[in-house]
């Protein structure tokens, strides 16, 4: 599609691989809309894109992606002042090493990496659905081999692991795709996800020291990382490919539970009633079963 002119919303783009794919966009003609928690760091980053790219339609509207509140303020402020948006990247997310809670009281790498771009996207699908063609870009990564999803304890409440916390945020990221994309067949409106690499950014600011150290080892710079979520927003040879999880610019595979439509459903209606988009109690849903894989390890 011809990106000029036409409206984008980033997460996370002050910073690493959503800073590099929003300046790519900028370049693009791109208008931009930031959800950003610091608003000084944003307006900083504002300034640094028209001397960088020449492109002043840029806001930075305040949004802190822990909190359902603030993603709907943001959601509200958005739809008042645009009635299109051709293009979503939900690329922010985070890597807690010790279990917190986010401002809604949800484990917060559930909350960050997942919980809120499910219901940033819900908020704002009908502007999109109605600028079609458009495109929603989710960030994933290839740490959801790692988990599946545990609907007994998807907030490890029962048994925390820093990294099977990270990855099922990752993991559930795809079926978020894969259940979208299949809603949104034939209206105009492609959904993808991706690996972005092991990329060094600050998501690894919280790892003890010797994990650094040995992600560092094969960590790529961001700018190399932005690369396949520049291209599945931007390519037009993925303007009619859906529901793919992708890594260096290529269909990959993912995890046999990752393709699972019928977890994908469940997950789907619980994290409705978690954003409050359904009024069904979330344990209604952990009670029911899917089978054994789906329960998780």
């Amino acid at each position: 599609m011809d990106l000029n002119g036409k409206t984008a919303v980033v997460t996370g783009a002050t910073s690493g691989i959503g800073r590099v794919t929003t300046i790519a966009l900028a370049q693009k003609g791109m208008r931009l809309v930031l959800p950003v928690r610091n608003m000084d760091k944003g307006k900083a980053f504002k300034e640094e894109l028209a001397e960088l790219t020449g492109n002043k339609e840029v806001e930075v509207m305040h949004c802190n992606l822990a909190s359902f509140d603030s993603i709907r303020q943001f959601a509200a402020s958005f739809s008042k002042k645009y009635d299109r948006l051709h293009l979503l990247v939900n690329n922010a997310g985070t890597w807690e090493t010790k279990r917190k809670l986010s401002e809604n009281g949800i484990e917060m790498n559930f909350a960050v990496n997942h919980l809120a771009p499910f219901l940033l996207t819900n908020l704002l699908l009908d502007t999109i659905v109605a600028s079609a063609p458009a495109r929603i870009v989710n960030v994933s990564s290839t740490a959801h081999k790692q988990a599946a999803v545990n609907f007994n304890d998807l907030e490890g409440e029962k048994r925390w692991s820093s990294m099977r916390s990270y990855a099922q945020g990752k993991l559930a990221n795809i079926f978020f795709t894969r259940k979208l994309a299949r809603d949104l067949e034939d209206k105009g409106v492609t959904v993808n996800c991706l690996h972005p690499g092991v990329v060094e950014t600050r998501l690894f600011d919280k790892m003890p020291r010797l994990f650094r150290w040995l992600f560092g080892l094969f960590m790529i710079s961001p700018e190399k990382g932005a690369q396949t979520s520049i291209y599945l927003a931007t390519s037009p040879e993925v303007e009619d490919v859906t529901g793919e999880y992708f890594a260096k610019k290529k269909i990959a595979k993912t995890t046999g539970h990752a393709r699972d439509m019928e977890v994908a459903e469940k997950l789907w209606e619980i994290s409705r009633e978690y954003v409050g988009l359904k009024d069904k109690p979330a344990e209604d849903y952990r009670l029911e079963s899917v089978g054994q894989e789906a329960i998780g390890k």
